[in-house]
C-alpha cells in the first residue's frame, strides 16, 4: 500500500476546525490513489485515522493540512512528520465513547451518531461534537441545532475518547445504522467483557396511549387508519367476500417529531400493540436485529390468536408497529434485509395482524417494505398548521399555571414547530417561569407567561428543518405597508383572494394563478412585502434564497426541490418563496455546472404543473434580473403573473419614513415630507438606513440625547448615498412596459 510523509501545517480554516478532516495536495491524492472524502491513516507517534481532501490551490505539495485535534490524535506537534497511507474503512457496527457528565446526561445514542455520521476514527482518537458538514454521506444543520438544544452553548467545546469500535481494530467510519453508546465510565471494560450489542440496545418503554381527542391535526390519519383498522381486524369476512384480501400494512410518513407513532397508538388502542424500534434495532449485529423481528413477530401474532399475556378482547386483533423503519430497512438492501421483510410478510399475513410502519425518510426506505403484500398503503401527518399549534398548545399547557397567555401569537411565530417541537417550548418556558420566581425570590405561586413561552423561541428551533426552512412571517401585514398599492393589489387578488374566496373561482370554473414572480431594483421592498403577504393571509412561508438548492452531489438537488414542495403542500396554504430565483432557475443550456442548474429548472417546472396538483399552495419569486429567469417558468401556469415592484417616489418614501420612525423619537424640526422630496433615487432599504444612522449621529452627538434632530438626518443623509442604479431602474422599467404593451 503507497504511503507519503508530508509535513504537519495546522488548518486555517475555522470551518474544518476539529471536524477530522485532513487536506493534503491534488498531487499527494493522486499519487496515493484516493479521492476526495476517502479514509486514510496518518502515522506519527501514534496511528489515527481521518478524511482526507483536497488542500487549496496554492498549497505547498510537501505538506499535509490537519486540525488540531487530528494533530493531537497524532501525537505530533506543527511542522513534524506525518506519514499518509490509504485505509480500509469499514462502517462501524458499534461504538463506544467516554465523554464529561454534561454530554452523557445531555445526549442519547441517536444523537451522538447523528453528530459523528461520516467521521472515520479508532480506538483512543478524541472526536468533537462538530459534524463533518462536507461531503458526501455527512450531518447537516439538523445536528447541529439539536446539539445545541440539548447541551448548550458548550458544545462546540465538548471532545469525546473513542473506547473501543466493531469491528476492531478500525478505522471505522459512522454510518446511519452505526450504534453508537456510551462507555461504563466508572469501570472501563475489556473488549471481551463489553456486553452484546443486543444487551446494550435495550427497547425502549412505550409512552402511555394518548387519547384520540388529543391528536391535534391529524385528522386526516386517524380517519383513515381507524377505518382500514376496522375492516382488516375486525370485518375480515366482508373483505373476503368481495374478494379483497384481509390483511393491512401501512406505511405513516410525517416529519420527525410530528406524532406518527402516537396516532397509532391512539388508534390501534385498545387492541394489543407490539412496538420495535428501527432505528436501535437497525444497529444490531445482522443476525441481533434478525431475531429481534422475528421475537416481535411471534409476539404479535401470540396476542391476536388470545395466546399472550398482553392479548386483547377475543377477536380483536392485534398490530405490530416499527418505528423508524428507514434504520430496520435502509434503501441500501443489506443482506439481513431480505430475511427481515420475510418475518414482517409473516405477520401481515397472519389474520388480524396489522402492520404499521412510520418514516420521516421514505426516500432512505427499502422500496421492498411497499410491495402489494407488505405496507402498500400510506397517509401521512402532516405539519400542524397555525390554528393547529395553537390548539396543540392549548392542550400541552392544560395541566399548568398559566396568566394572560396569547397562543395565537405563539403559534404565528412558531412556523415549522410539530408536535415534539411545542412540547419542547412548553418544557423551556416552565424552565423560565421558575428561574424568574427563584431569581426574584418571590414567595407567590410560579406561573408561565406570555413573555416566557416568547423568550422560549429564541431558544427553540424546530428538528426538521433543513437548507430550505419555513421562516416567521412576524406580524407585519399589507396594511401595514404603506406604499405599493398597486403590487398589495396585485398580490392580494393572485395570492389571498383564492385562498378567501374559493367558491367564487370555483362558481366561475377558472383555476387560482399558481405563481407570482415579483421583479424590480434592489432594495425596494421585495421581500418585505412578501412577508406583510403571508401575515396577511396566515400563510406558512417557506423560503429559498438564491442558489441554496443546488448540491453537486447527482440527485440532491431533485430531491430538495421535491422535498420543499412536500413540505409546502403538508404545511398548506402555504407560500413558497424563491429570492433571487434568477440564481435557482437561469435559462437553460447556459450554465457550467455539469447541468445541475438545468436539472433544478426541470425539477422546478415538473412541481409547479406535473401530476401532483398545488392545492392551496403559491409560488412566489423574487428578482432584479428577469431577463435572466428560464422563460418556461413564465409561462402560463407557472410563474405566470409578472408584477413591477418600482422604486418608491417622494409620496412612497415619505411613507416609508413615517413607518421606519415609529420608534425613533424624532425632533419637531424633522420634516419627513420634505425629506422624502430631496431622497431623489434612494430605494426603501436606503430610507430605512437613513434613519437608522441619524439615530446613531444622535448617539455620536450626545449618549444621553432623547431625539433625533433634523440637522442629525441631514448628517445621515450625507453618509448614506443611495443605492439605486439610473440604468438597472430604466432596463427594469422598459421589461415591465414590454410585458404591458
Amino acid at each position: 500500500m503507497p504511503n507519503l510523509s508530508l509535513t504537519v501545517r495546522l488548518q486555517t480554516s475555522a470551518l474544518e476546525a476539529r471536524r477530522g478532516i485532513v487536506r493534503i495536495h491534488p498531487e499527494a491524492l493522486a499519487a496515493l490513489g484516493l479521492r476526495e472524502w476517502d479514509g486514510i491513516e496518518l502515522l506519527g507517534a501514534r496511528r489515527t485515522a481521518a478524511v482526507v481532501a483536497a488542500a487549496p490551490s496554492g498549497s505547498a505539495p510537501g505538506a499535509a493540512l490537519l486540525d488540531e485535534l487530528t494533530i493531537a490524535n497524532c501525537g505530533l506537534r506543527e511542522d513534524a512528520t506525518v506519514v499518509i497511507s490509504p485505509a480500509v474503512v469499514y462502517g462501524a457496527k458499534r461504538v463506544l465513547l467516554r465523554g464529561s457528565a454534561l454530554t452523557r446526561n445531555a445526549l442519547d445514542g441517536a444523537a451522538l451518531r447523528q453528530a459523528l455520521l461520516g467521521k472515520v476514527m479508532m480506538p483512543g482518537d478524541s472526536v468533537s461534537l462538530l459534524p463533518r458538514d462536507l461531503g458526501p454521506g455527512t450531518s447537516n444543520a439538523e445536528a447541529t441545532q439539536q446539539l445545541s438544544r440539548l447541551v448548550g452553548i458548550t458544545w462546540t467545546n465538548e471532545l469525546l475518547t473513542v473506547v473501543s469500535v466493531d469491528p476492531e481494530p478500525g478505522p471505522v467510519s459512522v454510518q446511519p445504522n452505526s450504534a453508537v453508546l456510551w462507555a461504563d465510565e466508572q469501570a472501563p471494560a475489556a473488549p471481551s467483557e463489553i456486553v452484546t450489542l443486543a444487551e446494550a440496545v435495550p427497547e425502549a418503554e412505550a409512552p402511555p396511549v394518548r387519547a384520540v381527542a388529543d391528536l391535534v391535526g391529524a385528522d386526516t390519519a386517524v380517519k383513515r387508519l381507524t377505518e382500514w383498522l376496522s375492516l382488516a381486524l375486525d370485518e375480515p369476512e366482508l373483505l373476503q367476500k368481495l374478494g379483497a384480501p384481509a390483511r393491512l400494512g401501512v406505511l405513516v410518513t410525517g416529519p420527525t417529531g410530528g406524532g406518527k407513532a402516537t396516532v397509532a397508538r391512539a388508534v390501534v388502542a385498545p387492541r394489543p400493540l407490539v412496538e420495535l424500534d428501527g432505528a436501535l434495532t437497525g444497529a444490531l449485529e445482522p443476525q441481533a436485529r434478525l431475531e429481534r423481528v422475528r421475537d416481535a413477530v411471534a409476539r404479535v401474532r401470540a396476542a391476536a390468536d388470545g395466546g399472550a399475556d398482553d392479548a386483547g378482547p377475543p377477536g380483536s386483533g392485534a398490530a405490530l408497529l416499527v418505528r423508524d423503519v428507514e434504520g430496520l430497512l435502509p434503501a441500501t438492501r443489506e443482506p439481513v434485509s431480505t430475511m427481515i421483510l420475510v418475518e414482517l410478510r409473516r405477520a401481515v399475513a397472519t389474520p388480524r395482524v396489522a402492520l404499521i410502519a412510520t418514516t420521516s425518510a421514505p426516500g432512505d426506505l427499502d422500496s421492498r417494505l411497499r410491495e402489494p403484500d407488505l405496507a402498500d398503503r400510506t397517509v401521512a401527518v402532516d405539519l400542524p398548521d397555525v390554528g393547529q399549534r395553537k390548539k396543540l398548545l392549548d392542550l400541552l399547557l392544560r395541566e399548568a399555571p398559566t396568566v394572560d397567555l396569547d397562543l395565537h401569537e405563539v403559534a404565528l411565530r412558531a412556523p415549522g414547530f410539530v408536535a415534539a417541537d411545542l412540547a419542547a417550548l412548553c418544557r423551556e418556558g416552565a424552565l423560565r417561569a421558575a428561574a424568574r420566581v427563584l431569581n426574584d425570590g418571590a414567595d407567590h405561586s410560579v406561573s408561565i407567561t406570555q413573555p416566557d413561552l416568547l423568550g422560549a423561541l429564541s431558544v427553540i428551533r424546530p428538528v426538521s428543518r433543513s437548507a430550505t426552512e419555513e421562516v416567521s412571517v412576524g406580524s407585519i401585514t399589507l396594511d401595514d405597508v404603506g406604499d405599493m398599492v398597486e403590487t398589495k393589489q396585485a398580490l392580494t387578488e393572485t395570492v389571498l383572494w383564492p385562498l378567501r374566496h374559493p367558491d367564487t373561482f370555483a362558481r366561475l370554473g377558472v383555476e387560482p394563478p399558481r405563481g407570482v414572480l415579483l421583479y424590480g431594483p434592489p432594495g425596494c421592498g421585495k421581500t418585505f412585502v412578501v412577508r406583510a403577504l403571508a401575515a396577511s393571509g396566515q400563510l406558512s412561508v417557506h423560503a429559498v434564497k438564491g442558489a441554496e438548492l443546488m448540491n453537486k452531489w447527482v440527485g440532491e438537488s431533485e430531491k430538495a426541490v421535491r422535498d420543499l414542495f412536500a413540505r409546502a403542500r403538508g404545511s398548506a396554504p402555504s407560500l413558497i418563496f424563491l429570492d433571487e430565483v434568477d440564481a435557482l432557475a437561469p435559462r437553460r443550456g447556459q450554465s457550467s455546472d455539469s447541468g445541475v442548474g438545468d436539472k433544478v429548472v426541470a425539477a422546478l417546472l415538473t412541481e409547479l404543473d406535473g401530476a401532483e396538483p398545488l392545492r392551496d399552495v403559491v409560488v412566489l419569486g423574487a428578482t432584479n434580473r428577469p431577463d435572466l429567469v428560464d422563460p418556461a417558468l413564465l409561462r402560463p401556469g407557472r410563474l405566470e403573473r409578472l408584477i413591477f415592484v418600482p422604486p418608491p417616489d417622494a409620496e412612497a418614501r415619505a411613507e416609508i419614513l413615517r413607518t421606519g420612525s415609529r420608534s425613533i423619537p424624532l425632533a419637531d424640526d424633522v420634516d419627513l415630507p420634505a425629506l422624502a422630496e430631496r431622497l431623489d433615487g434612494y430605494s426603501a432599504a436606503d430610507c430605512t438606513a437613513l434613519l437608522r444612522e441619524a439615530a446613531l449621529t444622535a448617539m455620536r452627538r450626545d449618549l444621553d440625547t432623547a431625539t433625533v434632530t433634523a440637522a442629525d438626518v441631514e448628517a445621515a443623509r450625507q453618509a448614506v448615498r443611495p443605492s439605486l442604479d439610473p440604468a438597472q431602474v430604466a432596463d427594469l422599467q422598459a421589461y415591465a412596459d414590454r410585458r404591458t404593451s
